[in-house]
């Protein structure tokens, strides 16, 4: 047997799984065997790609934000991520735990002390060690930290979980781009968008590891004086890997949502010892006055780069930044997609751009403004610190402060649960990817690329390759950020069109149920009763198969252009007018399990602590919408309703044309 065909991998997408794993693995020994060379030429196309095309990142990120701010001010907002009907899966305080978790948490711990004070001693434009230079200092780190940066992950998130919930299209990158490529999706230009995502986020994930390491191996050697070696990294990345993989394997709610909870305790936990162990009045007034300059220079800094007073500042840093946020995007994007099932358009914009902005707002200023007051009054000199030795700096900042080992404890824990958050969530996310987006993957392919992720870090660690591999996760943000610009497009042209679809509705006509035969015996029928797989399956292969088969052949009777596809759980009805593909009726029934509410347990005897499920045959339509249930249609019922569905659709072709 063939060995694609075996069954271990009928789960997979083949081209995105293969594709990708072929490319990282033979990226990482080119990387790991030719680190000199690799690195010299990756830094070199990158430098390249900043001096050439930084106008576009910085021009870009600015329309992700303007962009996203509209969408939330708009009636759009008022659109859920999901069926009209449906509620978010998670807590509110879970879903901002995760986001935060998976989006920026481990680089508040690098860079909490390091950013500030590089900036206080080293500003653009003023001379360093100096007030104006710690007030510039701040402005600088906020803005590198604040909305522009959660406006790329909200795009890209927003557009995959519209797309994925409401429009029942799989979750991955491709899907967002549905509205421009229609059914090509699912071709090779699908594939290429998706094996992008999966090996910009294993390289992205993989390198902050391998990084994040020698912070842990800091903090390690400072409490307890573990020697800081290549033997030591190893046994970390391998405790971290070990512990990511059985968090990613234990699910999204045992695992994931837990440990991040854990994590942003942590963080409360710390941040409040620093902000009242340290000069606590100074930094309550510093935080307010961070704001009003990260305000004042809002738009200013926005647009900025420099042009009239060239400098490799704005390279070394913003640039920097705006690449990198791009390059993690498709990660960070995908894992609060697959988090936010439920909140409307409005809720998640808001949340994903003021709350974990607002926290780490307060995080930079406590420890930033903190470790430059200490700098200023000679309580420690952490200037030279933070460019001969990063990842101390924030150990011997604590070590300045009252019980600096409780102190120190907090901070290594933190970094540790840190990097086990961040590599199994872009474990999830690679899962889902490459399995075509299955949002349960199966736990030998979540276990695979955990250990990947882990074993890339290592080798490159060993191998000297970290920065080429980092160089060229930067790379990759230049043709994503193209990608991104269409992904905005493409989400407004489905939310008009929904929107048209819509007032469609409202006014073409529609016939009842009843006057197509299903009677009000039947329907209450459908109400009450809980099919099991077997049942589900039985109706699409005896009734919902061959209705779309006849209504398929009716259609091409008469000049159209008519398809039935089918795929596992899925069957679907494509037409087109021949003249114009672009908006093509699709008419969808999909196999849903449900677990059956508890109150009716009773009717169906179960055993209390059972988890009992059922199934819906759900249709579902390019235009979005509720998703209603068929499984109790007969053959006639389903054909009429594909052609009262096909009549809205061609009223909906009015309204858009």
């Amino acid at each position: 047997m063939a060995f694609w065909n075996w069954k271990l991998f009928e789960s997979v997408n083949k081209p995105v799984f293969f594709i990708s794993a072929f490319l990282i693995f033979s990226s990482v020994l080119a990387a790991a065997f030719f680190s000199r060379d690799a690195g010299a030429l990756f830094g070199s196309l990158q430098s390249g790609v900043v001096a050439r095309f930084g106008w576009l990142y910085v021009l870009s990120v600015a329309i992700f934000l303007v962009f996203i701010i509209g969408l939330a001010m708009s009636s759009f907002g008022e659109v859920r991520l999901g069926p009209d009907a449906s509620r978010p899966d998670f807590s509110y305080l879970s879903w901002i735990a995760m986001l935060f978790s998976a989006g920026m948490g481990i680089g508040l711990m690098f860079f909490g002390v390091a950013e500030p004070i590089s900036h206080y001693f080293a500003p653009p434009t003023i001379e360093g060690g100096t007030a104006d230079a710690a007030r510039e200092a701040m402005s600088i780190t906020f803005f590198h930290w604040g909305l522009h940066a959660w406006a790329i992950y909200a795009v890209v998130g927003l557009s995959l979980a519209y797309f994925g919930y409401r429009k029942g299209l799989p979750l991955t990158i491709r899907s967002s781009l549905y509205p421009l490529l229609g059914e090509r999706i699912y071709g090779p230009i699908g594939h290429a968008v998706d094996i992008m995502a999966v090996v910009s986020t294993l390289f992205g994930v993989a390198t902050s590891l391998g990084v994040g390491v020698m912070q842990v191996n800091a903090g390690l050697n400072h409490l307890f004086g573990l020697p800081d070696n290549d033997l030591v990294h190893m046994l970390l990345i391998i405790s971290i890997t070990a512990a990511a993989t059985i968090s990613v394997v234990a699910g999204l709610d045992a695992g994931i949502k837990r440990l991040s909870e854990i994590n942003m305790i942590l963080a409360v936990c710390l941040l409040l010892f620093v902000l009242l162990a340290g000069p606590t009045l100074f930094l309550l007034q510093a935080f307010v006055q961070n704001l009003g300059g990260y305000f004042s220079s809002f738009v200013s800094r926005t647009f900025s780069l420099y042009a009239y007073e060239p400098n490799d500042w704005i390279s070394d840093w913003t640039l920097f930044y705006w690449a990198w946020w791009i390059a993690w995007s498709p990660f960070v994007g995908m894992f609060i997609a697959r988090i936010s099932r439920g909140r409307t358009i409005r809720e998640f914009v808001v949340s994903v751009l003021l709350v974990p902005s607002g926290f780490t707002f307060l995080w930079m200023t406590v420890f930033g403004n903190s470790a430059i007051l200490f700098d200023m009054e000679g309580v420690v000199s952490l200037g030279q610190m933070v460019v001969d030795d990063m990842p101390v700096a924030l150990f011997q900042f604590l070590e300045a402060l009252p019980l600096s080992a409780i102190a120190s404890f907090l901070g290594t824990g933190l970094a540790i649960t840190f990097f086990i958050t961040s590599s199994d969530s872009g474990s999830l996310v690679i899962d889902i990817i490459t399995s075509g987006g299955d949002r349960e993957p199966p736990v030998w392919q979540r276990v695979f690329w955990a250990v990947t992720e882990g074993v890339v870090a290592a080798i490159l660690l060993l191998a000297g390759g970290l920065a080429a591999l980092q160089a060229a996760s930067l790379i990759s943000a230049l043709p994503f950020t193209l990608v991104i610009l269409a992904i905005c497009w493409g989400l407004y042209q489905a939310l008009r069109d929904e929107r048209a679809r819509k007032v469609s509705h409202r006014v073409a006509s529609s016939l009842p149920m009843e006057s197509f035969g299903v009677s009000w015996k039947q329907r209450l029928r459908s109400i009450l009763q809980f099919p099991k797989r077997e049942q589900a399956e039985k109706f699409l292969a005896d009734i919902a198969r061959p209705a779309l088969l006849e209504v398929m052949r009716e259609l091409k009777s008469r000049g159209m252009e008519a398809r039935v596809e089918e795929q596992k759980n899925i069957v679907r009805l494509i037409a087109t007018n021949g003249a114009d593909g672009s908006y093509p009726f699709d008419y969808a029934i999909y196999l849903r399990s449900y677990e059956v509410p508890g109150f009716a347990m009773s009717e169906l005897k179960a055993k209390p602590d059972k988890v009992h499920r059922f199934y819906r045959a759900e249709v579902y339509q390019s235009e979005g919408g509720d998703p209603y249930d068929v499984i109790s249609y007969s053959q006639d019922q389903l054909i009429t309703d594909v052609i009262t569905q096909y009549d809205r659709h061609r009223y909906y072709l009015h309204m858009v044309s």
